[in-house]
């Protein structure tokens, strides 16, 4: 089975499904994503959102993977490229634990993707446990873009509340700058789509007017590298570990991130917005 990739979710799960054989093509972001698909020189294709059944055509492959977000334009481009396609949807944890189930029998690898799926959900239930000797839920809001402000999706809820946390407002939908300032954040996480580790916080809650929410006043607004919360795969336990360490530092403060990656805080205490 030769597979296009047309999102960093769907390389990084046959990554760790041992399965990286399998790709006849990706987008640039999987090879951002899964560094060693920058040693295999394969044809590089547009993502899900922006691809072209042009591009898709001369590459040899048996079927196209395909995740959120979508375009009719990019869907319709999938379709004319006349070969199977799996287009993902995942909106929770659950969603996730499915796709991962799907792309492990594409590639007869049931038993790792039941094994990989068996070690997410065990390390979010130790987080869990830990957490909820806390005693308190910390009140944090999520956010996945800035202009306009978007609340992170369902499965960072879900996340924020295995972390010991409570989710501010309804994810996915978009909201205001007074809204969140209403709110009160204990905690404010930034964790914008495409930016990496890179949003300007500082600016950010100057901007908006949030000197005086108590996140700031206590030095808990942080950024979150964009592919820990936002792609729906494995790597979202390395968002998990970043969010528990935010929402409860006293507990998670020394905790090791089981994704390899640093996790970039950026706390930015009150006095620096003076």
């Amino acid at each position: 089975m030769r597979i296009i990739s047309l999102q960093p979710s769907v390389s990084i799960i046959l990554d760790r499904l041992g399965c990286l054989d399998s790709l006849a093509a990706c987008t640039k972001y999987c090879v951002e994503a899964v560094p060693a698909l920058g040693t295999r020189s394969l044809p590089i294709v547009h993502d899900s959102w922006s691809t072209k059944a042009a591009e898709l055509l001369p590459v040899p492959a048996d079927l196209v993977i395909a995740s959120v977000p979508y375009r009719t334009e990019s869907l319709t481009a999938i379709l004319q490229s006349g070969r199977p396609a799996l287009t993902l949807a995942p909106r929770t944890l659950a969603d996730v634990y499915q796709d991962i189930r799907l792309i492990a029998s594409v590639v007869q690898a049931s038993l790792r993707g039941e094994a990989l799926i068996a070690e997410m959900q065990s390390q979010i239930e130790e987080v869990r446990h830990r957490a909820s000797a806390a005693g308190i839920k910390p009140r944090v809001y999520c956010e996945e873009w800035g202009k306009p402000l978007i609340h992170s999706q369902l499965w960072v809820s879900e996340l924020v509340e295995a972390a010991g946390g409570e989710f501010i407002g309804t994810p996915g939908a978009t909201t205001e700058a007074e809204a969140i300032a209403g709110a009160d954040p204990d905690v404010v996480v930034a964790a914008w789509c495409g930016a990496g580790d890179r949003v300007p916080l500082e600016r950010i809650v100057q901007q908006r007017g949030w000197q005086d929410l108590r996140a700031v006043r206590c030095g808990r607004v942080c950024c979150i590298a964009d592919e820990l919360l936002n792609t729906p795969a494995p790597t979202l336990i390395g968002g998990l570990y970043a969010l528990a360490q935010a929402i409860h530092p006293d507990i998670f403060g020394s905790l090791q991130n089981p994704s390899g990656r640093n996790i970039d805080l950026n706390s930015i205490a009150a006095s620096k917005l003076m």
